[in-house]
């Protein structure tokens, strides 16, 4: 996976983010989601990395990046500071602006990233989610069954670091396997990455990552409640998914002042589900720029 790409560990502040980078021309980052790591978009960023310059990195917390201890505040993990992460990263790669490409948890922060950051961001593409707040404003017992993890892993004293690690690669199976809508998926050369990476300290950060969304976040997200994405915004989700059981076109509309958006018919992994699919939607959506 990633042949041709080259391997990088950025130093910013106090922590060190993984990266691989290949092409030429505009810049587009790409940030994966939960439980992955930057391998998700392996098959994505090689079609792309044919017209632009593609940086795929690990998350703080995720993969091979520095997986800080959190704090009472939780401000570790909070979106906000993961962004910052990501624009530093990609100014210390000599890009001041540049597209990206969140899916997950990445969209998560790419969501913040283009709030915080709207004259570093200029197109946006998000994958498989609604704001986090919209969706913490609407859970019903679809949501909370599918999403489960948003609120186990955000209880305290250890409680799902230990019941996590006590069998991680089942849950990381499971977890995967189950929001999943294609068999197969991912490919075991994947699989055996998120598994290497799927460690104790990525447990504990990633819980402490849940437990910022379920706080931190929604603070800021209501502090900015009345803020738009300015920038051409492009949505991709799984008809599948919990999360289609919203108008997701209607949603983003609220929140972004020019979307376009398609539907999967796939389940929530669409990189790796519908490589092609996706790369093809995000190739006429930055070859616009």
């Amino acid at each position: 996976m990633f042949d041709n790409f080259s391997r990088e560990q950025i130093r910013i502040k106090d922590i060190t983010i993984n990266l691989v980078r290949a092409g030429q021309g505009y810049p587009i980052l790409f940030l994966h989601g939960y439980p992955q790591t930057h391998v998700c978009w392996h098959q994505v960023a090689l079609i792309l990395s044919e017209q632009f310059t593609v940086v795929c990195t690990d998350l703080r917390g995720f993969g091979d990046s520095s997986k800080p201890f959190g704090d009472a505040e939780h401000l570790a993990y909070a979106k906000r500071t993961m962004a910052q992460d990501q624009v530093e990263v990609m100014k210390h790669l000599g890009f001041n602006t540049f597209g990206v490409v969140g899916h997950d948890r990445g969209a998560r922060v790419a969501h913040r990233m283009a709030l915080d950051h709207p004259e570093k961001v200029e197109k946006l593409a998000l994958l498989d989610i609604i704001p986090t707040s919209t969706a913490f404003e609407n859970v019903d017992k679809k949501i909370a069954t599918n999403a489960f993890n948003w609120f186990f892993s955000i209880q305290d004293d250890d409680l799902p670091e230990r019941l996590i690690g006590s069998e991680s690669s089942f849950y990381l199976r499971w977890c995967i396997e189950h929001w999943s809508g294609t068999k197969g998926i991912p490919t075991n050369e994947a699989m055996s990455e998120y598994g290497r990476c799927f460690t104790k300290e990525a447990i504990r950060a990633t819980c402490e990552e849940f437990r910022a969304a379920a706080s931190i976040d929604l603070l800021h997200d209501e502090a900015d409640k009345e803020k738009k994405i300015t920038c051409p915004t492009l949505l991709l989700w799984s008809k599948n998914s919990m999360w289609a059981t919203f108008d997701v076109m209607k949603v983003w509309q609220s929140k972004a002042k020019n979307v376009k958006g398609i539907a999967f018919d796939c389940g929530h992994f669409l990189p790796e589900e519908h490589p092609d699919q996706t790369a093809r939607a995000l190739l006429d959506f930055f070859g616009k720029h």
